[in-house]
């Protein structure tokens, strides 16, 4: 509905953005933010699994540049999906950016490089600061 109204970008942008904020307020509201990078981590993986939004892996971590690579397995918004060529997963970029966003005071981009809706077995995100 979104993109046969607004068309394909807008539509990603309106999600995105809506994830960012839902991301933002998941993590003022449900996370511990004083928690050091690997127990944030193991907190945020616990809080997705137990309300059903994803199991969440991360699976390269440069402290240093502030760039992740993270997994997110029977996501809600794309797992079982069928194969369509297309990534699907913007709402999810914006979620994961809002979250890290509050939890660090910067500013994250996050892409989709791997998509349940393109034939991987997992959706799969690069994640860099913009700081």
């Amino acid at each position: 509905m979104l993109t046969r109204t607004y068309g394909a970008q807008q539509a990603s942008s309106l999600l995105r953005a809506a994830g960012k904020l839902a991301g933002e307020e998941f993590c003022k509201n449900l996370l511990d933010k004083s928690l050091d990078f690997e127990g944030f981590v193991a907190q945020l993986q616990q809080k997705l699994s137990d309300l059903k939004i994803g199991i969440l892996r991360l699976e390269s971590a440069d402290m240093e540049k502030m760039e992740f690579v993270l997994t997110v397995e029977e996501d809600l918004d794309c797992s079982g999906l069928p194969i369509t060529e297309e990534s699907v997963c913007d709402y999810d970029e914006g979620f994961i950016a809002g979250i890290l966003n509050v939890y660090t005071g910067k500013s994250f981009t996050v892409k989709e490089i791997d998509c349940w809706s393109t034939g991987d077995r997992t959706c799969r995100f690069r994640v860099t600061c913009d700081n």
